[in-house]
Parts: structure tokens; sequence; C-alpha cells
């Protein structure tokens, strides 16, 4: 909205205003409007929530792990904070976002149908009384509908280099990148996989004070100025990627208002907790993360810096697989931080950890750019 009012139309008559185009300038400013958002409704929200006895439900073994650790139980702190995220976000990007791109809606109807599911979700498990929501098969049916109308778009309309469009369906690999294999029609259940896994991963990481949440801040940094890079011809013939000018500034700017609200969510869900974000949170986290991967061709690079995340949901599958056909478990507990937390780590301890370990795949995922 503000490029719209202040670069295309007022710009004539005060010079300055031209920084409006920067997409620096406007993702910066993008991740201060969420941030101050997010700071400013968070004691509302909270207040609001705990007046309508929107409390979290704990499993019982995770409440015997954390008293196990003397730590304080969470249960009944508010849940469904995931709202303030998605208010902060969206409204940022209608702020400082070209609203004449088609991409950026395709990521309000990401946010939107994910957070949407995700609220369901909560408001099962609150009328319920307990943790489990929807069914597995309900969740993962309407996750993959959503994910399957952003993959079949991007099919048909995603991002493609020098008019291109057989580019769309090509896959950029981090440490072999002269290796471009062209999926074609398989990009559908690729993409459609991207999204789904990825919005379930952040959701199994969701699950200690701050855990998921800062994790997120890496990767969506990392993804936001991949982006940036990607919309830049010269960025991109340096660094060896797709030049994808359209769908980089949506990434890079959306990213960056995650980035703010996701900040500004920490402030409330840090140790001790005083806000869960709840699925209405985690499934759009995630979601959105994986499509931004998709439209700026990082999809791998998504499997390195969101190693956090893939390690939480191979610790779920391998510990039912190990559990459902030779009756034993695989680690204490999963998803994996809970297997930290019996094996005697405080909870602050486990999710700075965790946080370091992000942080180095972060590094680790921006050194492949100087790769081929």
């Amino acid at each position: 909205m503000f490029y719209h009012l202040f670069f295309e139309n007022l710009v004539n008559f005060f010079q300055p205003f031209e920084v409006f185009k920067a997409i620096t300038f406007r993702a910066v400013y993008s991740t201060a409007t969420a941030l101050v958002i997010s700071l400013v409704l968070g004691p509302f929200m909270i207040r609001k929530l705990k007046q309508l006895r929107i409390g979290e439900h704990i499993q019982e073994e995770v409440e015997k792990a954390q008293q196990h650790n003397e730590d304080q139980s969470k249960a009944g702190t508010p849940t469904m904070g995931g709202i303030l995220i998605i208010v902060a976000v969206l409204i940022s990007v209608v702020f400082w976002a070209r609203l004449d791109q088609p991409f950026i809606y395709l990521m309000i109807f990401t946010t939107l149908w994910f957070g949407g599911l995700g609220f369901l979700d909560d408001i099962c498990k609150i009328s319920k009384n307990q943790s489990l929501g929807l069914r597995g098969w309900q969740k993962f049916l309407l996750q993959t509908i959503g994910a399957l109308v952003i993959a079949v778009y991007l099919y048909q309309w995603g991002p493609m280099e020098e008019d291109d469009p057989a580019s769309r369906t090509v896959l950029f690999l981090p440490f072999f990148k002269t290796i471009q294999p062209n999926l074609h029609f398989f990009f559908i259940p690729f993409a459609t996989i991207v999204i789904v896994g990825t919005s379930n991963a952040v959701n199994l990481t969701d699950g200690m004070d701050g855990l998921a949440i800062g994790c997120t801040l890496f990767v969506a940094g990392t993804i936001g100025a991949l982006g940036y890079m990607t919309s830049h011809e010269t960025i991109t013939q340096h660094l060896n990627l797709s030049h994808l000018p359209v769908g980089g500034e949506v990434t890079a700017i959306f990213c960056a208002s995650l980035v703010g609200a996701g900040l500004g969510f920490l402030w409330y869900n840090g140790h001790p907790a005083q806000l869960f974000m709840g699925d209405t949170g985690s499934l759009p986290l995630g979601a959105t993360l994986g499509t931004c991967a998709l439209l700026i061709k990082q999809e791998f690079l998504l499997i390195i810096v969101g190693g956090i995340f893939v390690a939480e949901a191979l610790s779920v599958i391998a510990q039912v697989i190990s559990y459902r056909t030779f009756g034993k478990r695989v680690i204490k507990m999963s998803p994996l931080h809970f297997h930290f937390l019996l094996s005697g780590w405080k909870e602050s301890k486990v999710v700075i950890r965790f946080w370091i370990v992000a942080l180095i795949l972060m590094l680790i995922a921006l050194s492949t750019l100087r790769l081929g």
C-alpha cells in the first residue's frame, strides 16, 4: 500500500519518496511494523484469551517430564497466540508489499488457509479438553487440499526466469548447482509435499517455550535474505541463483514481516511463556516458509536451514515405525526436544541449544551460495 501511495503517486511531489521503491527499505520497515503490532497487541490478546479460558492442555507424559525437571506446569497457559502472529504479518504485508504482484495474495491465502486449519484444530482441542483436536487424517486432508491449490498455481503461474515457462518446475540443488532437473508435472506433488511437510515439522517443534518461533526466525531470516538476492540480476549471476524478481521481492517482504511478528511473539513466548502459538500459529508458519522456499527455488536449502524442524519430524517418524514394528522406542520420547528434557536437560537449556544449532545451520546454508 505504501509503495503505491508514496512511490507511484507522490514521488513527483517529493523526490525522497523514491526510497519506497527499494526492497531493503520496505523489508526493514515491514519488520518494524510487525514487531510493534505484535508487542502492542500481545497483552490484550493474553488478557482476552484468559477471559475466554482458552488455555493449553498438556499431555500427561509431557507434564511428567516437566515435573521431572522441576519446571512449572504449563497447563492453562493461553494458547492460539498464532492469531497475534497472523494479524501482525498480514497488516505489515498489506502496508509494505507491492499489492500489484499476485504472489503476495498467494502468501495471504497460504497464511489464512493453514491458520484457519490450525484455529479449527485448537478449537477442537479446547472443546474436548484434551491435547488432540482434529483426527490425523482430517488435518492431513485439509493440509493437502490447501497445499495442492498452491502447488497447482505455482505450476501454472509460478515465477520463471526470462520468460521461460519450463523454469517454473526446475530444481536447484545447493551443492550441485550444475545439476538442475526439471520435474515437469511432478512438481505439483513435490511442492505439495514441501508445504505439508514443513507445516507439520514446525507444528511438531512447537512444544517448548520459544523453541518453534526462535527456530522460525533463523529460517525466515535466511529465506528472506535469499528472496532479496534472487530479485537482483547481478547478485543471482554472481551466486548462480535463479533470477526471480517478483517471487524474490514477495518472499523478502513477507519473511521480513514474519521475523518482526516472530520477535514480538517471542517477547511473550519466552520461558516462562505467557502465550502459546498453538496450531493456529505453527501450521501457517511452516506452510508459509515452504511456499516462500518454492517461490525462490530454494526447497533443498530449506532442508538445511530448517534442519531442526527436519530432525523433529524424523524423530517422530522413527519413533512410530520402531514402536509399531519392534515394540521399542528409538528415543525416550518424541519429538526430539522431549528426549533431551527426559535426559535431564532443563527446558531453557534445550531451547537455547536448539537455537544455537539453528544458527549454525543458517550459516551452513548461506555458505552454499558460494558453491557452483
